[in-house]
């Protein structure tokens, strides 16, 4: 019996902290850093301050949990997408990075929090390393499949389409009528048909 109440009592636990992180990123998403406060985020959770200060030692403490629990999203989404392409290397590396031109990464809710989490990146030292972690993260993983199509000097090739694909995405969240993620894919193929060598 006690076994069966602790692990209950475990994933209550995990599913409130959900709760409260999914509620932390809605704020900022659609009220932007200045909208995101203890009582907003408590209202979308459904559960009380004092609940809040439970689980997080403040609200910097839970905003720098959302943007960590953002970016693990993000990246099991470029996984699996890398996964669900096949053993092909060149469709590898396409599948990684159009998949920034697909929900769930062109959800318009996304923009705003990622915008807030940039923001505090630029003056918080905990949002400063997540931010760090994750991008070195994306382009280590793209680096290795680069190289993997025998790309050149692929650590800069990676900087490189990391920027590309950054700016894309940013015009498709602000406009997604500007050019149409097709067309954002099909940039960044005619990118890598350029800069990669010719396939075998």
């Amino acid at each position: 019996m006690t076994a069966v109440r602790q692990a209950f009592t475990r994933e209550s636990a995990d599913a409130r902290r959900a709760a409260l992180i999914d509620a932390t990123a809605a704020c900022l998403a659609q009220t932007g850093l200045a909208g995101t406060n203890v009582r907003a985020i408590c209202k979308k959770a459904g559960v009380s301050p004092g609940l809040l200060r439970h689980y997080f030692d403040g609200i910097d403490d839970l905003v720098a949990a959302t943007y960590q629990a953002t970016s693990d999203r993000m990246d099991r989404v470029f996984a699996d997408a890398v996964a669900a392409a096949g053993r092909d290397p060149r469709t590898r590396l396409s599948a990684y990075l159009t998949a920034s031109f697909r929900p769930p990464v062109t959800d318009p809710e996304l923009l705003g929090a990622w915008t807030a989490f940039w923001a505090l990146a630029r003056s918080d030292a905990r949002m400063a390393d997540i931010h760090a972690n994750s991008y070195a993260g994306y382009r280590a993983r793209l680096t290795d499949l680069l190289t993997a199509c025998d790309a050149a000097d692929a650590g800069r090739l990676a900087i490189l389409l990391t920027a590309m694909v950054d700016g894309l995405w940013l015009e498709l969240s602000l406009d997604a009528t500007s050019f149409g993620a097709d067309a954002a894919a099909e940039m960044i193929e005619r990118a890598l048909t350029a800069l990669l060598p010719p396939q075998r």
